[in-house]
């Protein structure tokens, strides 16, 4: 079977993400910065152009595929970023945590927030920053720990938002990816 692409661009940087089946008939447009430090680079310093002015104290970031981009904003922006992890380890202290969903597995995933990393986020003002935002389920997560941290969201962000444009007018981005819809018989 032969691969499916859908080119972006972002800064004169060029990628084509290799198009998933999420469900019979619908695509989408996988983005993957893991390992692609030229990409993340790039991302960041055009991000950070557009959320400097926020005066937040804080990135927050899911794990795992956005922890790149969160650690180059944090350079970038010149603030500490605490990444929201998916499984709770012993050391992890009284954590709080979410519920969400994921449109590539279909599978409910808990996020985690380490009881370390609370006094960065308590009273504070903080950036939500993810790789693609596409249901929302794991910006909600993002929330809802955000509202148990007494933490103020300044801003949510994302390299690209996805789906239903109109949705995500609020989102700091970069671009916007299509779904890929076909009728299925």
């Amino acid at each position: 079977m032969q691969q499916e692409f859908y080119p972006v661009q972002v800064a004169g940087v060029e990628r084509r993400l290799r198009l998933f089946e999420v469900a019979p008939g619908v695509k989408i447009a996988i983005l993957n910065i893991l390992g692609d430090t030229e990409f993340v680079q790039v991302v960041a310093r055009e991000l950070a152009a557009k959320l400097t002015h926020l005066k937040a104290d804080a990135i927050v970031t899911p794990e795992t595929k956005s922890i790149p981009l969160a650690h180059a904003l944090s350079v970038e922006m010149r603030l500490p970023y605490v990444v929201l992890r998916k499984a709770l380890k012993s050391y992890m202290g009284e954590a709080l945590r979410a519920d969400t969903v994921s449109i590539t597995t279909g599978q409910t995933q808990t996020l985690y927030l380490d009881q370390k990393d609370r006094p960065l986020l308590e009273n504070h003002r903080v950036i939500l920053v993810d790789d693609v935002i596409s249901t929302g389920s794991t910006l909600k997560g993002m929330r809802t720990i955000m509202e148990m941290a007494h933490a103020e969201i300044a801003a949510e962000a994302a390299i690209f938002t996805e789906g239903d444009q109109e949705k995500w007018a609020q989102i700091v981005s970069l671009g916007h990816l299509p779904v890929f819809v076909n009728d299925v018989d």
